[in-house]
């Protein structure tokens, strides 16, 4: 009897420990079920910049039990290689990394579209530099990373100068390293987007050879997602989509709170970021049939330069979705 009363205190006590540690958070109890995770790619300066950085995005996915992990890429391009190896769910570049990413066989879909404001990104030189006109590129070193949205630039640049894209010799280099080339002249231009455009305006002399202010069509950036998240997920997109267009109406009465936001986020000064802001435009679009005109327009360039392997069809990886109140 003795033996019985002692193991049954033993039990009592051991209970009493373990709900301890339950309730005080240290054990989660056996019914908790794990938080679903939505993962997103992002760049500098865009608009899930500001999402991130606002927390509205991550608030209004709690509620749908979804936690939001963030990660950030120095391009669009190594952005959708992410997608196609199956980490990130959701991301956002400028026109050219999505098709080259189709022309690759990735797995990637279109969901929406943004404009791109003129000024944004740019072919420049340093202000000391011979090089007056696109023409002088000839025979000449251009910086830029290679899928990116300013490789389209460069490409209508020299098209719209008379030049062929053989006539230059391009230099593909992440930002960082494009950057630390044209600093110390080992090319002799540079084709490149905000903010890293404007980070370097502000540093330094420079001169714009060209930018969509030059005559040329301008492109779209894209929200782009993987195609198995999406339609097994078509709630959640929409979610992140109506966030986006939320921040956009947002920003157009809240200029100076956006720029300490995204300059907090992305440790570029908040004055610069506020330049950029200026010449920045807002309002996320729907798949139409004017966006995916201008998208496969820009895809049949590259397939025309041999800038990718074959051609492709950009609507057939569109997915419309629903936008904000849409």
């Amino acid at each position: 009897m003795q033996s019985f009363i002692k193991r049954f205190s033993r039990a009592r006590v051991a209970a009493f420990f373990i709900a301890l540690v339950v309730s005080a958070g240290l054990v989660a109890p056996a019914t908790a079920s794990p938080q679903a995770v939505l993962n997103i790619g992002y760049q500098k300066g865009t608009p899930l910049t500001l999402l991130k950085a606002r927390g509205t995005l991550d608030s209004a996915l709690a509620a749908k039990g979804y936690a939001v992990r963030w990660t950030e890429f120095p391009a669009g391009p190594p952005l959708l290689e992410a997608m196609n190896a199956g980490s990130i769910d959701i991301g956002y570049t400028g026109a050219p990394p999505p098709i080259f990413a189709q022309a690759a066989g990735s797995r990637i879909v279109y969901l929406a579209a943004e404009p791109a404001g003129p000024h944004n990104e740019a072919l420049i030189v340093r202000s000391g530099s011979p090089l007056k006109r696109v023409a002088d590129l000839k025979g000449h070193t251009v910086a830029v990373a290679r899928g990116s949205s300013s490789h389209y630039l460069l490409v209508a640049a020299l098209a719209q100068a008379g030049l062929r894209y053989e006539d230059v010799k391009p230099v593909f280099l992440s930002p960082a390293d494009a950057r630390a080339a044209f600093d110390s002249g080992h090319v002799d231009a540079w084709a490149i987007w905000d903010p890293y455009l404007a980070v370097v305006q502000a540093a330094e002399p420079t001169r714009t050879l060209a930018d969509y202010a030059s005559g040329i069509a301008q492109p779209y950036s894209f929200f782009l997602g993987a195609p198995d998240f999406v339609h097994a997920h078509r709630d959640i997109v929409e979610t992140v989509l109506r966030a986006v267009a939320d921040g956009d109406a947002w920003v157009g009465a809240h200029r100076d709170e956006t720029a300490q936001l995204i300059a907090r986020e992305t440790g570029v000064p908040p004055a610069i970021v506020t330049s950029f802001l200026a010449r920045s435009r807002f309002g996320i679009l729907p798949l139409d049939a004017p966006v995916l005109a201008s998208q496969q327009r820009i895809a049949d360039v590259f397939a025309t330069q041999h800038l990718i392997p074959h051609a492709v069809t950009v609507n057939a990886i569109a997915v419309p979705v629903k936008i904000g109140a849409q």
